[in-house]
């Protein structure tokens, strides 16, 4: 098993930073359910990292912390080395459900976030075009969600956390309600645009494969309650990166027999105490 990587020195060096994170939860009639025990990991600059673990573990739970939607019990979470103070502004989070609003067409919902900052929107409007653009929906501007595929709308929702320029990004499972094809072609989209000025990414994701085809380092969380990271994985695959090419590489499937045999141990203990 490979220990966590100890997180750097000053909160300053990373982009994002976890400092002995507790996360819990009251039950009624119940003392507090402890979903996350003490948790430290960092996120360099530019760096692209994973979490997998067995469901219910609390990897959204974890990212959720960074994102300011879940206050920790303890501990600290501090953004380009700030402590986090509420909502993370700095973040764009891509969530696995889609954010898109039903009566706007595409082009409407990708401008909205710069029109609600205060954009003219005409301005806002060419630069939506633009990104429909960069994620390949230029001849899909004026369609209504539910004239696209599941995989269109998704690229929507890339092009909207985007266009705002975020300085970290936060994704939970955003690929996973898509077929298989579909999440590579996803995979290798996201790393285009990504490569374009590699801001830091913190990605969730069930998909052993999409992790460390998409990623710098992967990390394994226990299975909860008192969940943790127990495992840290430098991806040392070349770059630029296809998701699917990938896969077919030696050094990917010596990564993968590697960090499985350890997230296995986990994943068992879930499907144990379930049967239990």
């Amino acid at each position: 098993m490979s220990a966590p990587d100890a997180p750097p020195g000053p909160a300053a060096t990373s982009a994002i930073r976890l400092d002995d994170v507790r996360i819990a939860f009251p039950i009624k009639g119940q003392s507090t359910y402890e979903a996350v025990a003490s948790t430290s990991f960092a996120v360099a600059e530019s760096e692209f990292v994973s979490i997998v673990g067995p469901t219910g573990c609390g990897k959204s739970t974890l990212l959720n912390a960074v994102a300011g939607l879940v206050k920790p019990a303890g501990g600290r979470v501090s953004v380009l080395g700030r402590p986090l103070v509420g909502l993370c502004r700095e973040a764009g989070y891509l969530f696995q459900q889609d954010a898109v609003m039903p009566w706007k067409t595409a082009l409407d919902n990708v401008a909205l976030g710069l029109e609600v900052a205060g954009r003219p929107r005409a301005e806002a409007e060419r630069e939506a075009r633009d990104w429909l653009t960069r994620v390949g929906l230029a001849r899909f501007a004026d369609r209504y969600p539910h004239q696209l595929s599941g995989g269109q709308r998704k690229r929507v929702g890339l092009a909207q956390v985007l266009i705002r320029h975020p300085k970290i990004l936060l994704m939970d499972e955003p690929f996973g309600p898509l077929d298989a094809q579909t999440r590579q072609i996803m995979g290798t989209l996201l790393l285009d645009l990504w490569a374009a000025d590699r801001k830091a990414v913190l990605f969730v994701t069930h998909d052993l494969e999409e992790a460390i085809a998409l990623s710098d380092r992967v990390l394994i969380m226990s299975a909860g309650p008192n969940a943790r990271i127990i495992g840290d994985h430098r991806i040392d695959l070349a770059r630029p990166r296809d998701t699917a090419d990938i896969r077919l590489d030696r050094r990917f499937h010596e990564l993968h027999r590697a960090i499985w045999s350890e997230l296995k141990a986990e994943v068992v203990k879930t499907y144990g105490e379930a049967s239990a």
